[in-house]
């Protein structure tokens, strides 16, 4: 049996791919290279001294996927493989819907084809929009306030209604906050095209000099220094939810929402802080004002996670931001 990993050359796809190889799983991994580098295949390779097949193919290409599942014996899905760009999402929204969710029934129609039933899907705490309290539960409800956010609430209710129809399913909807960090062999990490939309890999090329400066949006929110709080997590605690929860889902059917995060928030001058000590560079920034929809904190209440896989975040922020300094002076001009 092997695990096919959709997205698996990308950030969190690549860190998943080593948890899962480390641990002696065989996997496959399918992706577009959209959003991604060949270079991270060959540095995961280099990492586990393990190979693996690969599939450049798009959840859209039927004939790319259908070969992947007729080549291999593949008894569950890691599926990463999405756009996702807030910003993009609301320029481009038919792009977003369509390789998305019309990309993921299609995908989904192929996994049901080839008898494969056990999923984990890549959600985001997007999902709980504007209005839940804080720390943000599983059972809260979900809403969305752009169309990236949409697609993740559409493909959660398509996977929970694919097990209502049919209960040999077995789906994982795991709603991450923000990965943060990089393999601490400093050989894959977060490596985005063009100007990054998060901020970490933004400081990161403020660090190398490629960008003058940080814009930090808004310092008047009620938080401990005025600056947005969120929940950033380890990209390898992340990799290890995501093994632990493949390990639930291939000996129990259902479906089940699960939150990643580590149940505490940091702000982005908080963040910033870290990583001038974890690099000895000072990262000059400037204060804009507040983005429109920015919220001001959020958090996970991660309890579930542990009750329910075993898993609880393990890396602080020093340790985020440390590994992520490693493969940011390794690789200042990126994969």
């Amino acid at each position: 049996m092997k695990i096919l990993v959709t997205g698996g050359a990308g950030f969190i796809g690549s860190h998943t791919c080593v948890a899962l190889l480390e641990a002696g799983y065989d996997i496959v991994v399918l992706d577009n290279l959209c959003n991604a580098k060949p270079a991270a295949l060959e540095r995961i390779r280099q990492i586990t001294g393990k190979d693996f097949p690969f599939y450049q193919a798009d959840i859209l290409d039927r004939a790319g996927v259908g070969q992947a599942f007729r080549e291999h014996d593949i008894g569950a899905v890691i599926h990463f493989a999405g756009l996702k760009a807030v910003g993009e999402s609301v320029k481009n929204p038919l792009l977003y819907y369509h390789n998305n969710v019309a990309g993921t029934v299609a995908f989904c129609q192929i996994m049901a084809e080839a008898g494969c039933k056990k999923i984990v899907f890549s959600s985001s705490a997007t999902v709980y929009g504007p209005t839940n309290p804080i720390p943000y539960r599983e059972e809260f409800p979900t809403s969305a306030t752009n169309p990236y956010g949409y697609t993740k609430l559409m493909v959660e209710q398509i996977l929970s209604d694919l097990y209502r129809a049919d209960n040999e399913w077995s789906v994982s909807l795991l709603r991450y906050f923000n990965p943060i960090g990089a393999h601490e062999s400093g050989l894959i990490g977060e490596d985005p095209n063009g100007i990054p939309n998060n901020l970490l890999p933004y400081i990161c090329q403020v660090a190398v000099g490629k960008l003058e400066k940080l814009h930090v949006y808004g310092n008047d929110y009620d938080t401990v220094d005025g600056t947005g709080v969120r929940d950033y997590v380890h990209v390898c605690d992340l990799a290890e939810g995501h093994l632990q929860a493949l390990e639930y889902v291939l000996g129990h059917t259902g479906v089940d929402a699960v939150n990643l995060g580590t149940g505490k928030g940091c702000s982005v001058l908080e963040v910033v802080a870290a990583y001038e000590r974890a690099s000895g560079r000072r990262i000059p920034y400037v204060i804009d004002p507040r983005r429109p929809g920015d919220l001001g904190e959020y958090y996970a209440d991660a309890s579930k996670a542990q009750r329910v896989f075993g898993w609880k975040a393990k890396r602080g922020l020093d340790e985020m931001c440390r590994d992520s300094w490693n493969f940011t002076k390794k690789n200042p001009a990126g994969l």
